[in-house]
């Protein structure tokens, strides 16, 4: 009983990781690109994506045989968002700020090692960031991701500062050690984070962090923007703005 216990335990694992990487191939994947990403037998890959098919967590296109995550992904994405408030009770609050300012305001929390993007609402404007609901980026390379590091509990930062991989996203990303603890330190003592195109070229943000009542980040509130229409200077000018968005999330979010 134990051993069918575990075998089917690690199914659940596998399948569920197939999902991840799915999440991360948009445009989708066939069964055996999948086989080669989850370094698992091709007949396990086709057997496991023929249930999650079955069950709707997967859609198939015959046309190019390939997978991508299905409606009941998005299903349960959209409780979870419901559960937390982030859909009813932030997306107001984040309008808001954008009315004003007229740019991007997004909202993360920490997922691990990753900062998990759970809100967000595109300025009027064409050019539109790309860090829609869903998306997982670096601690390290975005303003929201070192707020989350440096307001999260004393053991997480230290554990975050002292052995979170620091990869190298452009030229400005920050890979030095040392570098990496004077920043999340200036974050602590500033009470916010720039970015400044060190995640992606040409982009900018600010980011406050969305405090529980023990005094950690269960969130992190952003507002970013392309660096030809606002400056670092422009966007701290919104501080403000932002530091209240992030009190009123806080005081009607659930904390996590």
């Amino acid at each position: 009983m134990t051993v069918i216990a575990d075998t089917k335990t690690d199914m659940i694992g596998k399948a569920l990781g197939l999902l991840v990487l799915l999440g991360d191939e948009p445009r989708g994947a066939s069964a055996s690109e999948l086989s080669k990403l989850a370094r698992l037998p091709f007949s396990t890959t086709y057997r496991l994506l023929g249930s999650l098919t079955r069950d709707g967590f997967v859609d198939y296109d015959p046309a190019g045989r390939l997978y991508r995550l299905g409606l009941r992904v998005f299903q349960l994405g959209q409780q979870v968002s419901n559960h937390h408030g982030f859909a009813g009770t932030a997306m107001p609050i984040l309008q808001r700020v954008t009315d004003v300012t007229g740019e991007a305001t997004i909202l993360s929390v920490r997922d691990g090692d990753r900062h998990l993007t759970v809100s967000k609402v595109d300025g009027p404007r064409t050019f539109r960031v790309t860090s829609d609901p869903g998306h997982l980026g670096l601690l390290h390379t975005t303003s929201v991701g070192k707020v989350l590091v440096a307001f999260a509990s004393p053991e997480d930062r230290h554990r975050l500062v002292e052995e979170l991989e620091l990869t190298a996203l452009t030229a400005s990303s920050i890979t030095d050690r040392d570098a990496f603890r004077g920043e999340i330190a200036r974050v602590r003592e500033l009470g916010y984070a720039v970015m400044d195109e060190e995640n992606e070229v040409g982009m900018r943000a600010v980011s406050v962090p969305v405090m529980n009542a023990q005094g950690t980040a269960f969130a992190s509130l952003a507002i970013a923007a392309p660096i030809f229409q606002l400056t670092v200077e422009e966007l701290l000018a919104h501080l403000p703005l932002l530091q209240s968005a992030a009190a009123e999330l806080a005081a009607k979010l659930p904390h996590r």
